[in-house]
């Protein structure tokens, strides 16, 4: 089993920006894929960035270049560094891992972008 847990989301004005961290612990040495997630209200969850199994950061669909996955030679912990705010970045941001075929969630970080 696996524990994550987010921290550093908050309450931001737009064109600002946030530095999150996801801690792992527990069986971390078995987690193939890792990655940020988040859920704006009345949507659904999507890929922000992942760490694959052979270690290579690929980015959801709708990320651009103001976010920056990045974690040192260790699995954990993991930064997502977002930079440039806008509103619409506003969301729960999960860190989520694998092991085989189950999938392990934290409770998730709000950030809000408001001015």
């Amino acid at each position: 089993q696996v524990q994550l847990v987010e921290s550093w989301g908050g309450l931001v004005q737009p064109g600002g920006s946030l530095r999150l961290t996801c801690v792992a612990s527990g069986n971390t040495r078995s987690i193939t894929n890792m990655g940020w997630y988040r859920q704006a209200p009345g949507k659904q969850r999507e890929l922000v960035a992942i760490f694959t199994s052979d270690c290579s950061l690929h980015y959801g669909d709708s990320i651009d270049a103001r976010f920056t996955a990045s974690r040192d030679n260790a699995k954990t912990p993991m930064y997502l560094q977002m930079n440039s705010l806008k509103p619409e970045d506003t969301a729960v941001y999960y860190c989520g891992c694998a092991i085989t075929s189950t999938v392990y969630w934290g409770q998730g970080t709000q950030v809000t972008v408001s001015s």
